[in-house]
């Protein structure tokens, strides 16, 4: 994946500070693409950046290998090349933890 799923957003756009010191990025497939490791606590903001793109210099190594083919529906992505891709970003302010339980459950954030 060529981008991260998120990031802490303050005074600057990609504010720093999502590894504290002593915490390490992840290494594992999935987890790697975080970019925080931080507690998220009452007032502070981070993204949740989905996104989906269709680069050839990535899909085409991973669409022939015998490992990875049989994840793609090939006639799907033959579809969209050209496309370029999408990402939706949303910015999301904790409140309680209630809330983020709720929102995890399923619901909605409150306004």
């Amino acid at each position: 994946m060529p981008h991260g799923l998120g990031h802490l957003l303050g005074i600057d756009t990609h504010d720093p500070g999502g590894y504290p010191k002593g915490l390490e990025r992840p290494k594992e497939p999935g987890l790697s693409s975080l970019r925080t490791a931080r507690e998220l606590l009452e007032g502070m903001v981070i993204t949740v950046e989905p996104g989906c793109y269709f680069i050839d210099a990535l899909l085409e190594p991973a669409m022939e290998s015998s490992k990875t083919a049989k994840f793609f529906n090939h006639e799907a992505v033959a579809r969209f090349r050209g496309f370029g891709g999408v990402r939706i970003e949303s910015d999301v302010v904790p409140r309680q933890e209630s809330e983020i339980e709720a929102v995890m459950a399923g619901g909605r954030w409150p306004i």
